[in-house]
């Protein structure tokens, strides 16, 4: 659900701060009080367009901020599987607006806009006149009924992606194979050659490691053997200050006190200990430095080695499992090239399996989608006489286009005839911004229960709608927010009595300057909000018992 709103320096907008709760949330306001540059500026933050004619006069920067709380583990995997991980259950989309340019971030990290798109549109949905694109969009319309039909669709949808993912893959390796006997025998001989390459150099797993180690020793070896035998000389070679030889003078001076007392004794003690260590050491130096003892043969022969190794990784793999995955492919494709003619047959035969499998999902698919379809209109049919759409007609029309897709082969639109006697006709070429809102409201009512998305925004729900219709709109608005937020701008009492939430949105006069301001209402505050509305600019006693009726009677509906 969305938290909270920050907007600076938009517009009207000098700085303002939203903290929103659940169920319905309303804004009103005068026109031209900033209801629309607030709702944009959300829109902003989801990735809108920008320009920078959009900042407030004498700003050389905006931000917006939107912080989610994220309640549902489905919403919270998707996150994760986009490297996004909320912060106490917490997210923040935000978007730095600058003259030619935007910093899109998540949790104050920088990410590209498609980044931002894709995660807003987990957490928030916006619906207005011109953001029905789903509705416009007829390929929106078979997504809509999938989700309608839910549990009953989704396993077969799944098979099916799955199926035509395996028709397309068995396609394409037919399509690739297709060879005339020229190409046929190129491609033989070049699959031989690399091969018998492949084979010839008899690689091993983790060989290639093992030789850059010693390559490198061998390489180094000089430097090392020489730090070894200075400190050889230090500690063991015949020398007046060699260590081992101070050690063993040192030894047989205080052995003749070792039995002075016990201390004397202890001091003797850890005297030979050490000399027992550094003979110790001495063996293992001398046993070092042997394994830095490379003959000129060995070198090149190492050398060779690896030049042979990365030779085949710049052919056939970065690693030497890679080569040998390569030469188990090409030996593959050899048996097939040998015996081509068996290989295309099973090819074929397999395709046609696989195209069997994929009608039979699809006639499936749409057998389940022909009976949703009509449950699917009837309830949107009745969600929409209760918006005052009195004699509308809808229908959605199934039609299988005979080409596969991961959905089947399915094709839906929603028809629609909005008076008595008209025609069927497709719901994008007839229905105006206005009556699309409230259609859309009808279907988001519809599938209130099916839908992930936790917040809902309505913006200019109410155009073109007054009395019983307006009544009807805030209760779909109220049904909707019993399961999720839902944000809703709106110019009338009838759908601001129903809020759960009520802001109010005013422009103030500073000198110069001209500002936007949010308030959020309490109820006797919500009530005068609605007088003003009812009312104009002269409230009575008797517009504010309306309001405060028209306030218990929503409240009442619930």
């Amino acid at each position: 659900m969305l938290q909270n709103l920050h907007v600076k320096n938009l517009a009207l907008i000098d700085e303002t701060e939203v903290d929103f709760g659940p169920g319905l949330n309303i804004l009103t306001g005068e026109t031209g009080a900033g209801k629309s540059i607030l709702m944009g500026s959300v829109g902003l933050a989801l990735g809108g367009r920008y320009s920078a004619d959009m900042l407030r006069n004498g700003a050389s920067s905006g931000l917006v901020e939107l912080t989610f709380s994220i309640e549902d583990d489905k919403i919270r995997k998707k996150l994760q599987e986009m490297d996004i991980f909320p912060e106490d259950d917490m997210i923040t989309l935000s978007r730095r607006l600058m003259e030619g340019r935007s910093i899109s971030r998540i949790n104050g990290e920088t990410v590209s806009m498609s980044a931002l798109r894709e995660a807003a549109s987990m957490l928030i949905d916006i619906h207005g006149q011109h953001d029905n694109q789903t509705l416009l969009n007829r390929k929106n319309h078979l997504a809509l009924l999938d989700l309608f039909a839910g549990d009953e669709v989704r396993p077969v949808k799944e098979h099916m992606a799955e199926v035509y993912h395996t028709y397309q893959e068995i396609s394409r390796r037919l399509e690739d194979s297709s060879l005339d006997d020229v190409s046929r025998s190129k491609e033989l001989s070049l699959a031989e050659f690399e091969v018998n390459e492949i084979e010839e150099a008899a690689l091993t797993v983790g060989e290639d490691e093992e030789l850059e180690l010693t390559y490198r020793r061998m390489t180094e070896s000089r430097k090392v053997t020489e730090a070894v035998a200075e400190t050889y000389r230090y500690t063991a070679e015949d020398s007046a200050a060699n260590a081992s030889d101070c050690l063993s003078r040192a030894i047989r001076v205080f052995q003749e006190i070792s039995d002075f007392d016990e201390s004397s004794s202890q001091l003797y003690s850890q005297l030979l200990d050490a000399d027992s260590l550094l003979n110790d050491f001495n063996r293992e130096l001398s046993e070092y430095a042997k394994s830095f003892e490379f003959s000129a043969e060995e070198f090149k022969e190492t050398e060779d080695r690896l030049n042979l190794i990365n030779h085949l990784k710049a052919k056939y793999g970065k690693t030497v499992s890679d080569i040998l995955a390569y030469c188990i492919e090409k030996k593959q494709r050899i048996e097939e090239l040998n015996d081509y003619d068996v290989f295309i047959k099973n090819l074929e035969k397999q395709k046609e399996q696989a195209r069997k499998e994929a009608d039979a999902v699809s006639e499936e698919l749409h057998a389940i989608r022909e009976k949703y379809a009509l449950l699917f209109a009837d309830e949107i049919t009745t969600q929409m006489r209760e918006l005052n759409f009195l004699d509308t007609r809808l229908e959605m029309r199934i039609t299988d286009t005979g080409r596969y897709g991961v959905s089947g082969r399915d094709e839906a639109e929603f028809y629609i005839a909005l008076n008595p006697g008209e025609p069927l006709r497709s719901l994008a070429n007839i229905a105006s911004g206005g009556e699309l809102s409230r259609i859309m409201l009808a279907i988001k009512t519809v599938l209130a229960d099916e839908e992930d998305t936790p917040t809902l925004i309505f913006d200019e729900i109410d155009a073109g709608i007054s009395g019983i219709t307006a009544d009807r709109v805030g209760e779909k608005l109220q049904l909707i927010g019993k399961s999720r937020q839902v944000i809703c701008i709106t110019h009338l009492p009838q759908i601001a009595a129903a809020a759960d939430v009520h802001f109010l949105i005013e422009k103030n006069a500073h000198g110069n300057s001209v500002s936007t301001r949010i308030e959020r209402l309490d109820h006797e505050s919500s009530i005068r909000e609605l007088a003003r509305i009812l009312g104009g600019s002269k409230i009575t006693e008797n517009i504010l018992e309306s309001a405060r009726e028209m306030k218990e009677l929503a409240k009442s509906d619930r």
